[in-house]
Order: structure tokens, then sequence, then C-alpha cells
């Protein structure tokens, strides 16, 4: 099943942890804490998100003003695309609104991954999410299969699922930071 295919049937608690999991996977871009979004990863766990927005609220005061010193062009836009993210994430929890949200950070993270992967990867960030993955940059392959893991582990395990599908965004912070970081000594 594609990325889009998936997004289309999660549920609340599916898509919130899949926008929530793109953002804390381009947390290295942010400057943030790694812990700094797991309160809002806690608020999955219970049935009804009452403390998402004060979770969110303070997940963007704590970031505001975070980043990276000088960044490569690229790395700026990456930033930009990842503040985006964090900026429009709703205050409830609402299907509709998370669902949007969701979608739009995928597409965000997927067009981080191309802009700070070296190999090249001219296809469509949306023909990707559907499906066709010939000739795709591995940093942006990685990306797309953590986000499917997300999802599938939501749908397959309802709240049980968080806890691995955490585990997986962390695996891809990792990564994502080891890149920011390998670029940053190149250009030094």
């Amino acid at each position: 099943m594609s990325l889009v295919e998936l997004i289309a049937q999660a549920d609340e608690r599916g898509l919130a942890a899949s926008g929530l999991a793109c953002l804390d996977r381009c947390l290295p871009l942010l400057g943030g804490d790694d812990e700094v979004l797991r309160p809002l990863w806690g608020t999955l766990a219970g049935a009804g998100g009452d403390d998402w927005s004060e979770r969110l609220k303070q997940a963007r005061e704590a970031l505001d003003g975070a980043g990276p010193g000088e960044a490569a062009e690229d790395e700026d836009e990456a930033a930009l695309l990842a503040r985006r993210m964090l900026a429009t994430a709703p205050a409830a929890r609402d299907a509709d609104e998370v669902r949007v949200w969701a979608d739009a950070c995928s597409v965000a993270s997927l067009q981080i991954h191309r802009l700070l992967d070296p190999a090249e990867d001219s296809a469509p960030v949306d023909s990707r999410r559907e499906g066709r993955t010939d000739g795709m940059s591995p940093l942006v392959a990685a990306e797309l299969r953590r986000q499917v893991a997300v999802l599938e582990l939501l749908a397959g395990h309802g709240p049980a699922g968080l806890r691995q599908a955490l585990e997986v965004c962390t695996e891809g912070r990792r990564v994502l930071r080891a890149v920011v970081s390998r670029r940053a000594r190149g250009r030094v």
C-alpha cells in the first residue's frame, strides 16, 4: 500500500503520530533537544488528546529561536520546511485538520531528505509517496520507509504501536543528525 493510501486510511491517532514523527525526525535542523517533542508523543497514548494543545504550545516555545548556526542554502531551506511543520501543527487533534497536517509533513519531510541527500533524485516527491520508487536516492528511500512503518505500526497495533513508532523516529533523527553533521564538516 502506498504512503498516500496509508494516510487516507489512518485514524486521528495515526495521523497525529505520522505528522509528529516527521517533525521529530527533522529536529536536528531546528537545533532542539531530542526530548522536546516527547510530551506530545505522550498525549497520543491517551484516548482524548486533551493535553495536545498545551504540549504543542510548550514545544513551539522551546524551539522558538532554536536553530543551527551557519548553514548551507539547502539546510536553510530544509530548516524552513521543518519550522513550517511545527508552525502548522493543529492546536486540536481534529481528524480533518490532523490529516491535512500529516500529509503536509510527509511531503515536507521527504523534501527535506531530498535536499540533504547528495545523491540525485529528480522524480517528484508525490510520485514517491504514491509508490513509484525507481531511482530513489537512499536518504529519501529510508525516510519513505520510516513514514510507512509509523502508519503501519499505528494501524496494526493502535496505542501499543506508539513505542515502536517512536523507535523508528529516533533512528531517523540519528540518521538526519549524522547527515547534517557530515555536511557541516565538509564546509569547514
